[in-house]
Formats: structure tokens, sequence, C-alpha cells
């Protein structure tokens, strides 16, 4: 399979770089800058891309690159930051300029260039729109080069090297704000790279089932399902490949939303037919959290229960090797950032400490593929469209969505006040155009008219937002009839309740979940 490898110095689109790339279906990889050249010919690129990044580089400690890299014979593309250290490095002149360029410019192009063929839908007069986002410009050109773009400000927003191997361009080709950057991204990939188009879901289906083979064996491997996106689509991958090996534990921690404990054994169990255990834990995760009103403590207290339960399932299987888990490509990338492994490393689905705990092999099949990836994949396989468009749900489940302590009371009357959310979201049609919709149960009480009597009842708070990674996001402008039948349907149904409020914080500077 060929592949494009993106060399990380801190950008925060590169890993739309990489989303770019596969869009073409093409593999690609995002590694720190400073990964070994002896390395990188181990991974036998068709191409290597540097991403932008914050510095300069004639900063002291700028990320930088060995001259070794563009003596490789493979063709290179620096990008914003990724063009400057091109520059700098094969000795052209990079300086801080008056006028700096962020936001929309217009580049006069040479189409005459591979780079910038069959781009004719995007011209303009000779010039294309694009997005930049830079105060250093190139003042001098390394010997051999020539420019291929120009702006008003600078004689070099792209250039090529004479050999027509190494390229450089001032802009962002990887975003939106850049028509043409898809097209730009392509004709390097495939024309100056000649890469081919061989990355596709049911390539690397068969590949992932041939790996997860070769690696068990004739082994056991667990997997906690919690019937979210990520673990159901790698129960489903890895079921295809050892079949009743694979031994799915299903926690009920009692924290779930309405009817999803039936609905995971329905789909997982009776419709997939996958080897499913499932612990009904829901007392013993109410009873540890009695009393306990700190967002944290709940967090750990969760945490540290769903390991001992999970712990105590695995057990009573005998000899197990393998431990897997939905950890996707994001989460990969989090730990190995551009400065170096991260000092946090994120615990996934809840089981991130059971590697070590139970000395296991893990088994990551979904670490390489994004979101929107695994979703093709989960089609592909056939796992329910219901379950792949589902809304993100937190690890902690409705525990932190009810402010103070946790009862079964509370946890009733969330239930309830939630599932009328989604209900009613559902049959407006904007379930799927929304990233997330929920209820929260507040710890407030207020004073209430119902059948003329004075009532002093819970508040329930509605929120819903749109958001691409989960990294921020906006809230929802929800159509005032929608918003009306669940307030109505909350105050009528769910007993408890007297009043509900919408959330129109957005996050930052608000968190998605309350707690």
């Amino acid at each position: 399979m060929d592949k494009i490898l993106i060399l990380d110095f801190g950008s925060q689109y590169t890993m739309l770089i990489a989303r770019r790339i596969r869009e073409l279906s093409v593999y690609s990889e995002i590694h720190p800058f400073n990964m070994p050249v002896e390395e990188i010919k181990r991974f036998n690129p068709k191409g290597i891309i540097l991403s932008g990044g914050p510095a300069s580089v004639y900063d002291e400690g700028a990320p930088t690159v060995s001259l070794d890299l563009f003596a490789m014979g493979v063709p290179v593309l620096g990008i914003c930051y990724g063009m400057q250290l091109i520059t700098h490095v094969m000795g052209g002149k990079v300086e801080a300029s008056d006028k700096r360029e962020y936001g929309f410019a217009r580049v006069k192009v040479d189409q005459e260039d591979p780079l910038f063929s069959d781009i004719d839908d995007f011209v303009r007069d000779g010039e294309i729109s694009v997005w930049m986002s830079h105060s250093d410009r190139i003042e001098v050109l390394p010997g051999g080069f020539v420019s291929i773009g120009k702006t008003e400000n600078t004689p070099f927003a792209a250039m090529r090297s004479g050999r027509g191997d190494i390229y450089g361009v001032q802009f962002h080709p990887e975003v939106v704000h850049t028509p043409a950057g898809i097209k730009i991204l392509e004709n390097f990939v495939t024309k100056i790279c000649g890469a081919a188009r061989d990355w596709t879901v049911g390539s690397f289906i068969d590949q992932s089932i041939e790996k997860i083979r070769e690696k068990v064996g004739e082994g056991k491997v667990i997997l906690g399902l919690s019937g979210g996106v990520d673990s159901s689509v790698a129960a489903v991958l890895i079921h295809r490949a050892v079949g009743d090996r694979l031994h799915c534990i299903f926690v009920n921690n009692g924290l779930l939303r309405k009817n999803e404990a039936e609905e995971v054994i329905s789909v997982f169990r009776d419709s997939i037919g996958l080897n499913l255990i499932y612990a009904d834990a829901s007392e013993r995760f109410l009873d540890a959290l009695k009393g306990v009103t700190d967002p944290e403590r709940k967090r750990k207290i969760i945490g540290e229960t769903f390991i001992r339960v999970f712990e105590e399932e695995a057990e009573k299987l005998g000899q197990v090797e393998f431990l897997a888990q939905g950890t996707l490509y994001p989460d990969v990338i989090e730990s190995v950032s551009f400065k170096g492994p991260s000092a946090t490393i994120k615990t996934h689905h809840n089981v991130g400490g059971l590697p070590e705990r139970m000395n296991l092999k893990l088994i990551e099949p979904l670490r390489e593929l994004f979101k929107d990836e695994v979703r093709r994949v989960g089609r592909e396989l056939g796992v329910p469209e219901k379950i792949l468009t589902r809304h993100p749900f937190p690890g902690p489940g409705l525990a932190v969505r009810i402010i103070g302590e946790v009862t079964k009371e509370s946890l009733e009357i969330l239930r309830q006040a939630d599932a009328i959310v989604e209900e009613e979201i559902r049959k407006a049609g904007l379930y799927e155009s929304i990233w997330q919709a929920f209820a929260v149960l507040l710890p407030v009480k207020t004073v209430g008219v119902m059948g003329d009597e004075r009532t002093y009842e819970n508040v329930v708070a509605v929120r819903a937002v749109h958001s691409l990674d989960g990294m921020t996001a906006d809230w929802v402008e929800l159509p005032y009839g929608v918003l009306k039948t669940i307030s109505n349907r909350i105050i009528n149904e769910v007993r408890g309740v007297n009043r509900v409020v919408y959330d129109i914080s957005s996050k930052p500077p608000s968190t998605i979940e309350w707690e």
C-alpha cells in the first residue's frame, strides 16, 4: 500500500492534512518532526509533507529536519512553516515581515506547473483564493529553486526545486478556505509522488482481519463493549477475524440511558451474534457513588469500579491473552505530539488501566482511523445505522449529567427527560446533524404551579451542540417549536420536574458536559 508521511511541526491543521490525503484514497500517517531518517526509510513513503507550525525558523530551539531528508529521492511538500523550513535548511533566507498575512489572500500561480494543473475551475484572472496564516516570509529562495506562486506581499508564495521533487506553499491547501486545496494536494500525491489510490474501506477490513488472525492465533480476546460507535465497530471487525474467541464484556453500571442495556444485548448478542457477557453491576456502582457530589470523585469511583467488575468477569474466562480497545487515530496522535510524547496519555473506553494490571497484549484495530472512517468501516461490516450515528456518550454515563449526588430517583428522572429530548430531535429530523443533545438534572428546585397547586420541584437543562471533534462546540439554535414540545413533554410526563431551561453556552469557555 502506497503511503504519504506527514511530519508534524505543531500546526492546528496537521490532522486535517491526513484526512484530506485519505479522502483521496491514499493512506497517510502523522509522525513527529524529529522522526529519524532511518525510520522514515523503513516507513517507505511515496511522499513526505512538512506541516505548518507556530514557530519561526530562526527561533532558538525551533523544530527542524536533517538535510538527509531531501537526499532520499522522495518528493517533499512544505506547507507554511514547512516551506520556510525547507528554505532555511537548504540555504535560502527567511525573515519576519512587516506585512503579515492571515486569512484570505489571492495567489497568482503558474498553472503550467504539475502542482497547479487542472485547477481552472478555481482560477480568476490567473489567481486562486487561499488561506494564509504566517508572519514570516521568504526573502531569498534556496539555490536551484524557482517561484511558482506570488501574492502582493511576497514574490514567493509557492516554490519548486529545479528537479521538481521538492515543493513549498506559503498557504494552507488542507483547509476549506482554500477551494483549490484538495486538487493541489491531489496533484502532489498522485502526479508528483505517483501514489496509488489503494486505501479503501474494503482493503482496510481485509488487511485488519489478516493482521488480527496472525496476532491472536488460537488465543482469546476480551473487549469492553459499551454500545458506542468505536467499541461496536471494533467488536464486529474482530469477531470477523476470530469468531467466538472474542469475548465482549458489557458492564451495566446503572448509569446508562433509557433501555440502553436491552438495546445493546438485542443488537450485539441476538442480531449480530457476538459472544456477549452481560454484567449487571448497577447496584454496586450506585453504592459506591452514595453521598458523592464532586465530579472528579465520581469519575474516579466509576472508573475504578468498572475495572474491578471487568477484571472479575475476565477471570471467569480462564487464560486470556489479548485485550481489544476501540482506540482511534486522533487518540494516537494526542499521545505523540510534535513536541514528543504527551505527559498524560488519554485513557480510552474506561479500560486504559487494564493491560498493566492484567498483563494483556493490546489489539487496537481502529487505531489508524478517524471517526468518519470508523463509521464507513462499520457500514461495510453491517453494523446497524442506529449504532453508527449515535451521539457521543460520556464514559461515566448519566453520573456527570446529574449535578450532585447520584441516586435511583435522580437517574429515573434524568433517563425519562433525556429520552424525550432524543425522541423529539429525531422526530424533527435534526438528530444526525447535531453532534450531541441531552438533558441535565440540576441541583435546583423552583416553585411552580400544576393543577392550581403550588409545586417545588426539579429543573432540567437541555443541551444541544454542533461540533466537528468535540474540542470546540457551539450551541444549536433549535427551532422554538421543538424546544416548546420538549419542555411541555418533560414537565407533563416526568414526575418531579416543573421547569426546563436551554443551555446557550459555547465551548470554550464552557464544556459540552456540565461535569
